[in-house]
């Protein structure tokens, strides 16, 4: 069975993902919130540590993984964030992290895959400078790399685009089908490529594209993951979603009005944003979609950043906040996942996640062949 190592693990989403086919040696987070639901779901084997990866050493790492995991923080190459990269306090944790891989590299103990998982804004922070920088850490330690960016919409009602970044040691035969000799679609994006293109020869040399196909086509849609009678969250009331349509411009009222005409039931996604107008003059807008998929979960720093759902059953319109456990839907947990009481807590978790369905499509398409692994259903079987 093969073993992997969980960094920036969280809830172990990426756990989730992998699924009962691989064993976890080794997990770890910063957040003691987040540790308590790792336990909760994983149980309390002893394989999590919960402390900032900087104090940890090779030492703490137990036999030999497969796979090293690293969704590591994206605030500071978030569009949203302040733009610090990965000089910046909370990104540039890949660092300790790489410590620990070259760490195993030099006692013989190097993982035969790492994975990283981050946002797009990688690509082009600092002017591209930051994804050199991965590459070349890649490179320095051994490593060939590919990168992939994967919308989680292909597999859940979700829009929630991601670059993965997934190095294979330089001893590890890699079949020539799972590569392909010049970027293809729909995972190697125009960003991707260029971001490639700006990269030195000597990042570019240890280079690859993966090849990877499309996934079958999602049959699941956002209105299929709402609830009637969630928990932890309310209905709003007339008023309240009277207030919420008042705050979109001209453009949002249209998509509401073709919803209603669309004769089955619409649910929208909607986020309210601060938006300059033409008179120069900044309003807050609720900004909403019908195309079946969520915006993109978000950690609720703030009240925008809780997403909002808009139900639209022909002139009824009802709205109210997203419910935890739909959240967890959207990201692809199943419904016995336990979750933290606290709503707060459980939209943190889900929304600083990865989706479990892309991580276990990885697994199928990339890890598990690399490792000269029979597809899953075939090892279940036998």
């Amino acid at each position: 069975m093969p073993a992997f190592y969980e960094f920036f693990a969280g809830g172990g989403m990426a756990r989730a993902g992998l699924g009962p086919g691989w064993t976890c040696l080794f997990a770890n987070d910063f957040d003691a919130r987040k540790g308590l639901a790792y336990q909760a779901n994983w149980g309390t084997g002893g394989e999590l540590r919960v402390g900032d990866i900087r104090a940890l050493t090779p030492a703490d790492l137990p036999g030999q993984a497969d796979l090293a995991w690293g969704s590591f923080p994206c605030q500071d190459l978030s569009l949203a964030g302040a733009g610090a990269g990965l000089e910046g306090d909370r990104s540039g944790t890949f660092y300790p992290f790489w410590d620990l891989m070259r760490g195993l590299v030099a006692e013989g103990r190097g993982p035969r895959i790492v994975a990283l998982e981050n946002v797009c804004g990688t690509l082009t922070s600092h002017g591209g400078r930051d994804f050199q920088a991965i590459c070349e850490t890649f490179t320095g330690a051994g490593y060939r790399h590919g990168a992939l960016v994967i919308n989680a919409d292909l597999f859940l009602p979700q829009s929630r685009p991601r670059l993965f970044l997934i190095g294979v040691r330089g001893d590890v035969a890699v079949d020539p089908a799972l590569l392909a000799p010049e970027p293809v679609g729909p995972f190697h994006t125009p960003g991707l490529r260029r971001a490639v293109a700006g990269l030195p020869e000597t990042a570019r040399a240890g280079s690859l594209w993966w090849n990877v196909p499309p996934p079958p086509r999602r049959n699941t849609s956002f209105a299929d993951l709402i609830e009637e009678a969630p928990t932890g969250v309310a209905w709003h009331t007339p008023a309240e979603t009277e207030r919420l349509v008042s705050l979109m411009a001209p453009v949002h009222r249209a998509k509401l009005e073709a919803a209603r005409r669309a004769g089955r039931r619409m649910v929208g996604g909607v986020y309210r944003r601060t938006r300059a107008e033409a008179d120069g003059v900044k309003r807050q807008r609720a900004e909403v979609r019908f195309d079946d998929v969520a915006g993109c979960l978000r950690t609720p720093a703030g009240g925008s950043s809780r997403q909002v759902i808009l139900v639209v059953d022909g002139p009824k319109v009802r709205s109210r906040l997203i419910s935890a456990r739909e959240t967890a839907r959207l990201m692809g947990l199943p419904d016995h996942y336990r979750l933290p009481k606290s709503y707060n807590e459980a939209y943190h978790l889900t929304g600083d996640g990865v989706a479990v369905d892309v991580v276990r499509y990885l697994a199928e398409q990339i890890f598990e062949p690399l490792l000269g692994l029979a597809p899953t259903q075939d090892r279940a079987a036998a």
